[in-house]
């Protein structure tokens, strides 16, 4: 296995008001496991310019970095893996481009997906949306926690659970079994994400067995 199955936060990062490098350094400095670059509606150019950025900022360090989307810009830059949705490039096809070592990651939104998905064997898969959200221009339908739990059960990889997750509802999610998740839009509207992360941190630690 390439990944800890019990990963804990993993930060997606789209237009964080402090910046991407800055950011990244941040999550860098506290150990976060996973820095996801999702950059969906700009120019490849400048995606492939922000994840050579946040590839040497990630580089020799215990954070493993993620391009979204982009098969061919993180094999370009090096990236750790690179994370794809239901219609993005095939799993196979990722795997010929980024190589057998590289970290695959899978979003799912209902339980059939995730069986599919995991069958596919990639590293982890992402479950979502928890709640609702306004991070995808045409959101996927909100699970709740009974259909995170549901989705969760289905899983024989590692999964990921987003969508709407902040810090009132993050014990909810890890009561109900969730054990690596996301927080998108609190993260990106940090002014000061140290305090978020420290936050995060206690409460993980107060729900997570």
């Amino acid at each position: 296995m390439k990944i800890n199955p019990h990963f804990g936060l993993y930060a997606v990062l789209t237009n964080p008001l402090i910046g991407y490098e800055r950011m990244t350094e941040i999550l860098v400095r506290r150990e976060v496991n996973f820095v996801q670059l999702r950059m969906k509606e700009e120019p490849e150019d400048l995606v492939r310019a922000t994840a050579a950025r946040l590839r040497t900022i990630t580089a020799g360090t215990p954070t493993r970095f993620i391009v979204n989307d982009f098969p061919r810009i993180a094999a370009e830059v090096g990236a750790d893996g690179v994370h794809v949705g239901q219609d993005d490039t095939p799993c196979s096809q990722v795997r010929d481009i980024v190589g057998d070592n590289a970290i695959v990651g899978i979003s799912t939104h209902n339980p059939a997906q995730v069986r599919d998905a995991c069958a596919l064997h990639p590293d982890y898969i992402g479950i979502g949306p928890v709640y609702a959200t306004t991070t995808k221009a045409v959101p996927d339908p909100v699970l709740g926690i009974q259909g995170m739990k549901a989705m969760l059960a289905e899983a024989t990889v590692p999964a990921v659970v987003l969508g709407g997750i902040d810090l009132e509802r993050l014990p909810d999610v890890l009561r109900a079994g969730a054990v690596n998740f996301c927080m998108v839009r609190p993260l990106m509207r940090a002014e000061r994400p140290d305090e978020l992360l420290r936050r995060i941190s206690e409460i993980r630690a107060r729900y997570t067995p």
